[in-house]
């Protein structure tokens, strides 16, 4: 049995240990293939009961007094189920805002605390709303600082010399995505984290496309600070609560920039005057938002059900077959890797590149183009993002998708859609 036939990909599917978790996810269209994970997550079935409860029972019943049932509690105990998916302590990890909202909270904190040093060092391939929030705070400190961006020869990756180029003694800060959001590029984040400690510089990973995705480990790789979104491998929902990591020792010292009610020493005081709560606790601002806190815990729970160790052995599994199909099926019909071709390098999604990237996308996704409808994304100029999200990404899933591509690429049914993007892609 040969990688390119559709036998063995039933075969690895019927072989597969974690393949029962499929089924826990509402999938109302059998013809659908969904590859978009890295996006925005599946929604798991146990979140839609875990929220019927919370809005007739805990809202709808007891009103206010959920407040005091588990409500107030809620951000510290979803973040407990959190720390260990990325190898920090439960009292190091809290949920809170969104991923650009936590990014500024560090990035002015760590600002704040490296009086003197006057550079920002990030790279070309970090998403670029992180670029923007670190371009915001240049300015909000008077522009006294230089964003300084490693460059990437290839757009796929980032070699560690650059980085090292770009780092000085004069460095406050190095933000970088520990997974890149176009390639899946991946750091070594002990060796760069190492690197920079040995300039004088603080460093902030964003967590968002690594998450739930690959083996974490905050703790042993001594990382001052890190961010993340959950509504991507963590299955949160869409626009669903971030999180936030602030090593132990590195609390009392930072300071964020918005003094909000629940940040408070004691929030129910209502005192006037504002001091900092202990600890994690003093990074929350307003009121925490139960309905998303809520709706991440089954997702959470399944994660820890199926282990990270296991699911990253399934995403490799799968990225490297999907390699090979990409090599036997598309290669001769103009497509490139934009991804790394090492395990260790790469995230949990292959971007594919081709000069019709965007209308194969379209293609793809309308469901009179014949065969299967699979979702993707797109990222420009040249990107199609497939996303390997081992709960629920089968190997005929891959498969599948893979013929479809190569049956738009060769009937080029991509000319019956228009160049113009959509909004969202």
């Amino acid at each position: 049995m040969e990688f390119y036939e559709r036998a063995y990909a039933s075969y690895q599917d019927e072989t597969d240990e974690l393949n029962h978790f499929r089924e826990r996810f509402v999938m109302s269209d059998p013809g659908l293939i969904y590859l978009d994970g890295n996006s925005l997550g599946m929604l798991p079935g146990a979140t839609t009961e875990k929220l019927q409860n919370v809005i007739a029972n805990e809202w709808g019943n007891q009103l206010i007094r959920s407040w005091n049932q588990g409500w107030y509690e809620r951000s510290k105990e979803i973040a407990g189920k959190l720390a260990p998916l990325i190898g920090a302590r439960p009292d190091e990890v809290i949920m809170a805002d969104s991923t650009s909202v936590n990014l500024f909270k560090l990035g002015y904190a760590a600002l704040r605390l490296q009086t003197g040093k006057k550079a920002l060092v990030s790279d070309e391939l970090n998403f670029p709303s992180d670029i923007y929030v670190l371009q915001g705070l240049i300015d909000l400190f008077g522009n006294k600082h230089e964003l300084r961006l490693a460059k990437s020869p290839d757009g796929i990756g980032v070699t560690i010399e650059e980085l090292e180029h770009r780092l000085s003694d004069d460095t406050a800060l190095l933000s970088l995505s520990h997974v890149a959001f176009k390639s899946a590029f991946m750091y070594d984040m002990k060796a760069v984290t190492q690197m920079a400690h040995n300039k004088g510089a603080m460093v902030l990973w964003d967590l968002s496309h690594a998450a739930g995705a690959v083996p974490i480990n905050l703790n042993a790789c001594n990382a001052d600070m890190a961010i993340g979104c959950t509504y991507k491998y963590l299955n949160g929902g869409p626009g669903s609560i971030a999180f936030l990591y602030v090593r132990k020792d590195l609390q009392e010292r930072l300071y964020s920039p918005i003094w909000g009610w629940f940040g408070q020493n004691d929030p129910f005081s209502f005192s006037l005057d504002y001091k900092p709560a202990e600890g994690i606790q003093r990074f929350l601002a307003g009121t925490p938002p139960v309905l998303s806190l809520s709706a991440i815990e089954p997702a959470l729970d399944m994660m820890h059900e199926a282990g990270i160790e296991r699911l990253r052995e399934k995403s490799l599994a799968q990225s490297r077959f999907l390699l090979k199909l990409h090599n036997h099926f598309l290669e001769s019909l103009g497509f490139g890797l934009g991804s790394p071709e090492k395990d260790a390098e790469r995230g949990s999604h292959i971007s594919l590149r081709h000069h019709e990237a965007c209308r194969i996308c379209k293609a793809l996704i309308d469901p009179d183009t014949g065969g299967k409808t699979v979702i993707p994304d797109f990222r420009e100029p040249d990107n199609i993002r497939l996303g390997i999200t081992p709960l629920y990404t089968s190997y005929m899933d891959i498969y599948e998708a893979v013929i479809q591509i190569k049956m738009i690429a060769e009937q080029k049914l991509y000319n019956r859609f228009s160049l113009q993007r959509e909004k969202v892609t």
